[in-house]
Parts: C-alpha cells; structure tokens; sequence
C-alpha cells in the first residue's frame, strides 16, 4: 500500500467503531479527511459531528454531514483524528494542519479519542520531532528569542504568518535531544503568550496504524 492508501485504511477501520446515533469529534488532517469522507458514504442518518477546524467543516458540509457547535454534542461519544507522531504510550505530536488547539479542546471532551495513522507516523522518541506551539501575535517575537535554542520557525501560508481559526499564529520548535518531550512542554507552556501545544500527552486512548502488512490496533499502556 502507499501512503494514500494506507491513511484510508486506517480511516475504513476507524469507521467500524462508529454507530448510528453517534456524537462525534472530527479531527483535521489528509488522514481525518479520509475518514470524513468515508462517514458522508456510511449512510448512517443521526450521526452528529462537532468539528476540530473551520477546514474540516467546509468539507463535511460540502458532503452532507450536519455539524454541530461543540458545546451541543459535549460529551463526544468518540473523536476521530490524526498525529503526525505517536508513540507506543500513545503520546501524540499534533498540530501540522494548524488545528491544535480546537483538536485538543474537542479530543478532551471525547470519552473515546481514536488516532487514525499510518505506520510512517510511529515514532521511539520525539527528538528531533517539529513541534507546533499555538502563541499570541503579540507575543511572537518575545517567544522566538526566548525558544532560541529549540530553533522556532514562524509558519508561514502563501508567504504571510499562518494565524489559526483562533487568531493565533503558530511557532514550530524542535525537541532537543537531551530532554524529554514533557520537560520541554512544560517549560513552553510556563511561558505568557502561549496558547497551547501539540503534544496530546493523554488525550488519545487508542489508535488503528495502517501500514503494507495491514492494520494493527494500538491500547494505551
């Protein structure tokens, strides 16, 4: 299989677990897009869906999936979404689609969080791992010399800073490879004008990773 369709496998499997009747999270991403589309063709007439992006609900409405403000559906009966990395703890990395903090707010008002996956994003340790930290733009500058020796870069779309559904912008740093990922988090996130991050510690209870060989389910250890 190739990276495509490994991500709608992954997406086909995840969509085993959901029932008519559902309240689901949506996440943001080419792999939750898979799954998107896979729930408009279920034919499954009363699910409802909150949304992690504006992105992911421009698609689901183009498709004729009804979305809902979160605080209508909350608690989710399940969250489907996306990592850039996980790890066998099934600690997450997130954020490359820009989406973060709305995936973090939506995945912890899930009961059930699932990670949808290829085997590419499985990882033994996030160093060297681009981790995306959502920041105020009054803050931005202050912040890139403060994260100097985690090499923060701006993101940038179509040449200008990328701001997020929220107004923010995002710094990407990366995590050294002396320190563990929560102590580099934990010092990121003690720092005034820092939204959030994207590291989903604790958010995801398990996880379907497509890769040539098939699919494999992953539990929280």
């Amino acid at each position: 299989m190739n990276a495509t369709e490994m991500k709608v496998a992954a997406a086909r499997e995840a969509l085993t677990e959901v029932r008519d009747g559902m309240r689901l999270g949506l996440g943001t991403g080419s792999t939750a897009a898979e799954f998107v589309r896979l729930l408009a063709s279920a034919g499954l007439r009363n699910v409802r869906c909150t949304c992690t992006s504006e992105n992911t609900e421009t698609l689901a409405n183009s498709l004729g999936i009804a979305t809902f403000k979160l605080a209508e559906l909350a608690p989710l009966d399940l969250a489907v979404d996306g990592a850039d990395a996980l790890d066998e703890k099934l600690r997450l990395i997130k954020g490359g689609g820009g989406a973060l903090l709305r995936e973090k707010i939506v995945e912890q008002a899930a009961r059930r969080f699932l990670v949808i996956a290829d085997k590419s994003k499985v990882v033994q340790t996030f160093a060297g791992q681009k981790l995306p930290v959502e920041v105020t733009p009054f803050a931005r500058e202050v912040l890139e010399q403060r994260f100097a020796d985690l090499q923060p870069v701006l993101r940038l779309r179509d040449g200008a800073p990328r701001v997020t559904d929220e107004g923010h912008l995002i710094l990407d740093v990366i995590v050294p490879a002396d320190r563990d990922i929560a102590e580099v988090v934990a010092w990121v996130r003690d720092q005034a004008g820092v939204v959030e991050t994207g590291f989903f510690p604790r958010e995801a209870t398990e996880a379907v990773v497509a890769g040539a060989g098939g699919v494999r389910r992953m539990g929280r250890m």
